[in-house]
């Protein structure tokens, strides 16, 4: 007698095979003929064939490329630009620093990062004073607030920000507001409706609804902008969060955030005018979101963004650049170190040619798979002789890094793949003694707070470790 059952569930289990088999190799083709980095294309070859079903998953939601070409059209943009375009011509040549002179016409030739002068900086390295700064200048606005934030969370921080955002409202202000989708995923909707219903403009950054889910959830917007009467501006690492202030259990939230205030605040309000346009596609070009503004410090200064849709990676670019033109240090503190190929070399190669390179990672991280994957890149620099510290007073997300008495950078953006080739980011680069001079005591003050590693330690870790590292390091393109 025929056993249909068995052979209809043998007929279909072989169906099964061959379509899923189709769909992982028909995928690994794909992944080949997107011409994406190489090591990039390796990982997810290597995560397709090894964990076939989670890889195929994870894939579909996370690898796909859906880059466009352009945000906003040129026309369009050159409208946009035209006002902070005449701010600059307008100054007085300013005296760019001799060494930094390639970075700056590098940030302007492709970012259209304009470099001003008589800028103030004012620096917050903890949670508390950031946001205590924040609420005071927005409680100054006279005209318009726009916020831009990765994480807007709904609890006491939260709500604090959104009623000073209401309030400014009720008195005629114009408020605008931007949070990332998955940043604030978990964040109820009755949190933004309520800023709608009192009249704030509210907008998701890169809505993420099935099935449209796959194509958007993995390019993100990691800013953190906030523009006060276009002549006041924050950029920084820290969030609208209880846990920015208070940390965690097992330690504190160490933070760096900036307060700039001077015509540089023009790089912060074209860039949230251009995620506007992005977002709610309106284009804002009106001059009073531009106004004249007068020098107030000494700080030259550029505002640079990147994202994952044009044909350059600029801040990555920006920063390879300058740890190469380094000549005496280059510190960096980052939460994630997962470097490409190209900024781990210019860390080696820097290291190598007798520059005082140091790296600060947090000795405990929020993130064990990340952690686990920026471990794994420790015996490369280690071995070219770059210092490396983990901070043991709390969680590490500081963004900071300082370089030769004149150089610094503070905004968004982590030192790993994500953040360099796939997050929208901001950071301020400054070109000025006094500045430098800060975020370095600022970083020498942390170190204080660090255990230093040495290689022949490290080499003596348990092959557990090493083994876990070199696994997870195989998917770091892919954090």
């Amino acid at each position: 007698m025929i056993d249909w059952n068995y052979i209809l569930t043998h007929i279909a289990k072989i169906a099964f095979d061959i379509i899923y088999f189709g769909a992982v190799i028909g995928t690994v083709v794909v992944v080949v003929l997107d011409n994406r980095n190489p090591v990039k294309t390796i990982a997810w070859i290597l995560v397709l064939i090894f964990l076939p079903f989670v890889g195929l998953i994870f894939y579909f939601f996370f690898g796909r490329s859906q880059r466009r070409e352009r945000i906003i059209n040129k026309k369009s943009f050159d409208r946009l630009m035209k006002k902070p375009m005449a701010e600059y011509l307008a100054q007085i040549r300013p005296q760019v620093p001799v060494a930094y002179n390639r970075l700056i016409q590098f940030f302007q030739s492709t970012n259209q990062a304009f470099l001003f002068e008589g800028n103030k900086v004012d620096v917050y390295t903890d949670g508390y004073s950031k946001l205590q700064a924040l609420i005071c200048e927005l409680y100054k606005a006279k005209k318009h607030i726009h916020l831009e934030y990765y994480i807007f969370e709904d609890d006491a921080v939260g709500r604090l920000v959104r009623d000073v955002l209401i309030d400014k409202v009720k008195e005629g202000i114009e408020v605008r507001v931007i949070y990332d989708d998955v940043g604030c995923w978990h964040v109820p909707n009755a949190f933004f409706d309520g800023m709608r219903n009192a009249g704030i403009e509210v907008r998701g950054f890169l809505k993420v609804r099935f099935p449209l889910f796959t194509s958007r959830v993995n390019y993100r917007n990691h800013r953190k902008i906030v523009v006060i009467d276009g002549c006041v501006g924050f950029v920084g690492g820290m969030n609208l969060a209880v846990r920015y202030l208070k940390g965690f259990s097992w330690g504190i939230w160490r933070d760096t955030h900036i307060c700039l205030s001077g015509r540089a605040v023009h790089g912060l309000q074209t860039a949230f005018l251009l995620d506007w346009y992005f977002v709610d596609r309106t284009l804002i070009t009106s001059s009073k979101y531009f106004p004249k503004i007068d020098s107030i410090g000494e700080t030259l200064a550029q505002v640079v963004t990147s994202e994952p849709i044009g044909p350059w990676k600029e801040i990555m670019q920006g920063l390879i650049m300058a740890i190469t033109d380094s000549k005496r240090y280059f510190y960096i503190q980052t939460p994630y170190f997962l470097p490409t190929e190209q900024a781990l070399l210019a860390l080696q190669t820097a290291a190598l040619a007798g520059v005082d390179v140091r790296l600060m990672l947090p000795m405990r991280a929020d993130n064990r798979l990340t952690h686990w994957a920026s471990c794994s890149y420790l015996d490369d620099i280690l071995q070219a002789g770059v210092k490396v510290y983990f901070y043991r007073k709390g969680f590490l997300h500081s963004k900071l890094m300082v370089s030769d008495d004149l150089f610094s950078t503070v905004g968004s953006t982590n030192f790993d793949f994500r953040s360099f080739e796939q997050n929208f980011e901001v950071n301020s680069f400054m070109y000025n003694q006094d500045t430098a001079l800060k975020m370095k005591e600022i970083f020498l003050a942390d170190q204080r707070e660090c255990v230093q590693l040495y290689l022949k330690n490290w080499e003596k870790r348990p092959w557990s470790d090493k083994a876990l590292e070199s696994v997870v390091k195989l998917m770091a393109p892919l954090l």
